[in-house]
Order: structure tokens, then sequence, then C-alpha cells
């Protein structure tokens, strides 16, 4: 073997391991991403029962139900709205007419079961997702008070 057969086969071993190691790793990451999704994107495609999606929008007005260490609420973008239910603490700034992203997945009887829930956490923020959601669909626009988050016709039970 020639001194460049031996550069061209260490180059390609090297680009071989290089490739297996990225591959090995976009497959690691792959099982935790979370796509966002509206509660009308939620109604309009449902995901995979099962599958992990962030659900983002408006805490529904007169919507949450707290049980126990358990919370019921909806979630709408203002056309549509989602069942939430999660147990555990909330935020404390949670609250209804409030923008909230929650993560977990979607039951089989279209409730969307949550294990983490974000909140606002001033008077001007709402989650970057949401906001760019309800701007693209022309229901917010900056410098505008938020739309009132009781007008969803709603999905599921």
């Amino acid at each position: 073997m020639t001194r460049k057969q031996k550069r061209f086969a260490t180059l390609a071993g090297m680009v071989g391991v290089v490739a297996v190691a990225a591959g090995l790793v976009l497959t690691a990451l792959s099982d935790s991403v979370a796509f966002f999704n509206s509660p009308t994107e939620v109604a309009a495609r449902a995901p995979d029962t099962g599958q992990r999606i962030r659900l983002g929008g408006l805490v529904e007005t007169g919507s949450v139900e707290r049980g126990g260490n358990t919370v019921r609420f909806r979630v709408t973008d203002t056309v549509e709205s989602v069942p939430v239910v999660y147990t555990g603490l909330l935020p404390d700034l949670f609250r209804e007419g409030q923008g909230v992203v929650t993560e977990g997945t979607l039951g089989p009887d279209r409730v969307f079961l949550a294990d983490t829930v974000l909140a606002k956490h001033d008077e001007n923020y709402m989650p970057k997702e949401v906001v760019d959601d309800m701007k693209a669909r022309g229901i917010w626009q900056e410098g505008e008070p938020l739309p009132q988050a009781s007008v969803g016709r709603g999905t599921g039970s």
C-alpha cells in the first residue's frame, strides 16, 4: 500500500467514525424532542397517542378546576381549546387568561396529559411559540392587549 493510499484509508476511517457518532447523537436527541402545537393544530391533525409534544396558548377563563394535587384546565388559542390534566405544583404565576406552554402527551380521549407547565414570568412575557403562532394566524399583534382567552369553541371533553 502506498503512502497516498494509507492516508486515504485513514481519512475514510475517520469520516466513517464521525458519521456513526453523528447518527447516534441524532437518534438519542430525537427521543427528547417535543414539537410545539397550538390547540387549532391539535384539533386539525392530532398527534399520535403517546407522542411527546408542547401545547401552547392561553389558559381559558373559567376552565381551571383544582382537586387535590391534580389541576384540570383548557388551553385555547381563541379558535380551539384542548383540555389539559396536570398533576403537580403549578408555577406561582399560573392563572386564567395568561400564556402557558405545557409539555406532555395527548391521550386517546383527546385530553392532554401534561407533565410540565411553564407560565409567564412578568407583565410583558408570553411564551415565544405562543406569540409566533398567534401572530402568524393574525389573532394578535405586538402592542395590542391579549385576546380574550374565553372564546375557544373547544375540542374534546
